[in-house]
């Protein structure tokens, strides 16, 4: 309000070169109860303008007078809507003078809100005026709302994209930091209690609440969030919302959406403080709702995954022998390793096997094609009908044959790679049967390395398999079978990845330990697959 308690909402600039038709409209515009701020040319009001732009105090209108000196009052509202920070400034022209059709339509052409001729009824002037200044904000408004809208649509797209409740954590507080202007968390609470977290990238990572906060965190979700149905928001008071999620070491009230997954078993939290900064605003509040919804949405999938995986990993950790497990195999040393994706990543289907046969020992290296509990559980198939089938029979071109009508007959929707080797100990004579498999590589004694020359149909296809490829190991070559997860790389081809293999295994220490760790070392890293190896000599 102003002395005489008129509203000053709004801020006019006068543009009029004519001193006392400045004074005049000045003065009836602050008895309207406007703010006012008078110039004389044009020039002088762009040079008003960009001050005011710096300091952040543009004005709400520009009443510009058609004729100035320097330029008229198109040019001036032309150039004023050709920068992008003024472009969403209402102009109003003019004239002392009767204007004519022409220039009314010049004047809505160049971005011009309304054309007035003085005099005029102050009335007149006033409504006008508020009138522009009203249908620019709505614009202003509508113009944010569309920019909130994208925002929210671009973050849900990233949230869907996430491989991992991390993942999901990180793009869901990145967008709710980006909605309120400030920063920002987020909480998933999983079934087995785990809380996953993340805070906005414009929070430093320098001191971190600790595990005792997390605590507090995971407690106050489980009894907010219980029993609960769709978004709720609500402010949770510093005392009891530990400090430094927002600002290392400082404390806020915490405002937040809470929503539980659709199967009810995980709760999904989107913190904001609300202390020492901006409340956030009801438009941007009914954005972070929705985003936590969305959030909600992807969660699910992601720990029904987390399921999954651990029951996948429990299946291959129990039906693949470990290393103190592997039978006595006299006359033979065995190296084993086997090292599952990434947690990013989806189970596997890998496995190794070394078995005892009437004819020497029988080992095998292969993968089920899918990475799902399915092809977890299709290996344990293949490797207890392997072991079933070598009582019976060695030969390793008769056993990929069996395995593969068994895949045939109980999942003919998949197929399985498999490398069977078998050794007589006492004369080092290996069969090598290879079924769409990386064929093993020998390693010699004078630093070579070779892939031995089999190759296969996949199981699972139908097709027929060739006879056993013979060789004679030396007591000094090592044999090492590995699965494509130790080497293959996007974008790069296999064949390229297997020469690199064959140089590093050339290259590697004596010893069979030295060399599983050898190429572990070199290739093993951020590996997108699970990775099976064994190695093998004569004792």
């Amino acid at each position: 309000m102003d002395v005489n308690g008129k509203r000053t909402d709004t801020t006019v600039l006068v543009v009029d070169d004519v001193a006392a038709s400045r004074y005049a409209m000045g003065a009836m515009l602050r008895r309207a109860g406007h703010q006012v701020v008078s110039v004389a040319t044009g020039n002088e009001a762009l040079v008003e303008l960009d001050v005011r732009r710096r300091k952040g105090m543009l004005p709400d209108v520009a009443l510009i007078d058609v004729d100035l000196p320097d330029m008229s009052g198109f040019e001036l509202c032309r150039r004023i809507k050709a920068r992008p920070h003024m472009a969403g400034l209402p102009v109003v022209h003019f004239s002392a003078t009767a204007g004519s059709m022409e220039d009314r339509c010049r004047s809505l052409e160049v971005g011009g809100e309304a054309y007035v001729t003085v005099p005029a009824e102050p009335e007149e002037i006033d409504a006008v005026i508020r009138a522009a200044v009203r249908a620019a904000r709505l614009r202003a408004d509508d113009q944010a709302q569309a920019r909130r809208l994208m925002m929210l649509s671009e973050t849900i797209v990233t949230i869907q994209a996430a491989r991992s409740l991390q993942e999901l954590a990180e793009a869901a507080a990145d967008g709710t930091a980006r909605f309120t202007g400030s920063p920002a968390a987020v909480f998933v609470l999983g079934p087995d209690d785990e809380l996953y977290r993340a805070t906005s990238r414009d929070r430093t990572s320098l001191a971190l609440p600790d595990e005792g906060a997390h605590r507090t965190v995971a407690a106050l979700l489980r009894r907010l969030t219980r029993g609960q149905d769709g978004v709720r928001i609500t402010t949770v008071p510093a005392p009891l919302w530990p400090a430094g999620f927002f600002r290392p070491g400082v404390q806020h009230d915490a405002r937040l959406a809470l929503i539980r997954t659709q199967d009810g078993k995980a709760a999904v939290c989107l913190a904001m403080p609300t202390r020492g900064m901006n409340r956030v605003n009801p438009a941007d509040e009914t954005l972070v709702a929705r985003l936590a919804q969305a959030t909600a949405l992807a969660a699910e999938p992601l720990l029904m995954y987390q399921v999954e995986r651990h029951v996948a990993l429990t299946l291959q950790h129990s039906f693949l022998p470990q290393p103190h497990r592997l039978p006595e195999l006299p006359g033979i040393d065995v190296e084993v390793r086997y090292v599952p994706a990434s947690r990013q990543t989806e189970i596997g289907g890998d496995f190794y096997a070394a078995l005892r046969t009437e004819d020497g020992m029988l080992t095998a290296v292969g993968d089920v094609v899918g990475h799902s509990l399915d092809a977890a559980t299709v290996m344990v198939e293949i490797r207890h009908a392997l072991r079933a089938y070598c009582v019976e029979e060695s030969d390793p071109a008769v056993l990929a044959e069996r395995l593969d009508r068994m895949l045939q007959h109980y999942h003919p929707e998949v197929t399985a790679t498999v490398c069977l080797v078998l050794i007589d100990p006492g004369t080092g004579r290996t069969r090598i049967a290879n079924a769409g498999h990386i064929p093993p590589l020998i390693i010699r004694d004078n630093d070579s390395a070779d892939y031995a020359k089999a190759s296969g149909p996949l199981l699972g296809v139908g097709l027929h398999h060739p006879p056993p490829t013979e060789l004679i190991l030396d007591p000094d070559d090592r044999l090492l079978m590995v699965t494509d997860g130790l080497i293959e790389t996007r974008g790069i081809d296999l064949e390229a990845s297997m020469d690199q293999l064959r140089a590093a295994a050339a290259g590697a220490p004596p010893g069979l330990a030295a060399l599983c760790d050898t190429l572990l070392a070199c290739f093993g890293h951020d590996h997108e697959d699970d990775i099976a190896m064994l190695a093998l000599r004569l004792g």
